[in-house]
């Protein structure tokens, strides 16, 4: 385990980092382009103006990480833990998410256009004012989010989780969803479903 350590302007490019361990580290200018990541651990680590581009994250954990200024373009996460991590003036588009957990994290403010979370936990996640136009949001676990003044306009909501959604906080223009999911608004806006 690495822990307490500097990382500056270094070149990880398509590096594999397999189950490595880093905790309360910080990550300054890495190039962590096209970076193969398996089973690795970052708890309580900093991350700012990384470069995440083409990325691949299957079973890693960031918990309790701060990512400023990084860009994540075209980066997957595969079952990963990201729980408790906080996301500013970062580039996340077209960013694919699959399984895992994004409790607490905070997304609050970012550009999350075309973006894909699939059967994802995210608990209490924090995406107010976050523009989700067009992002696919799939068996979602929505339960307890931040969703005020979130843009939706034209997502696929299918199959998650909106009981946080107030519809008239938030942009909801040719958005998809199912006919339970309907009911469940229609009932939180006062209308007697019968």
């Amino acid at each position: 385990m690495t822990e307490g350590q500097r990382f500056s302007d270094e070149d990880w490019y398509g590096e594999e980092l397999d189950g490595r361990a880093y905790t309360k580290c910080s990550f300054f200018g890495v190039d962590m382009t096209e970076v193969v990541n398996n089973g690795s651990t970052f708890e309580e680590c900093t991350f700012g103006n990384v470069k995440f581009n083409a990325s691949r994250h299957a079973s890693t954990a960031f918990v309790n990480c701060t990512f400023k200024r990084c860009n994540l373009f075209d980066t997957e996460f595969e079952g990963c833990k990201v729980v408790g991590s906080v996301f500013s003036e970062c580039t996340m588009r077209p960013m694919r998410v699959r399984g895992g957990d994004w409790s607490f994290a905070v997304l609050s403010g970012l550009d999350l256009r075309n973006c894909v979370f699939r059967d994802v936990r995210m608990r209490e996640i924090d995406l107010t004012a976050a523009n989700c136009e067009k992002a696919e949001f799939l068996n979602v676990d929505l339960a307890s989010a931040q969703l005020d003044r979130i843009r939706l306009v034209g997502a696929d909501l299918r199959g998650s989780n909106l009981a946080a959604l107030n519809p008239f906080d938030a942009e909801l223009k040719d958005a998809i969803i199912g006919v339970e999911q309907a009911m469940t608004i229609a009932q939180s806006i006062g209308f007697d479903v019968r």
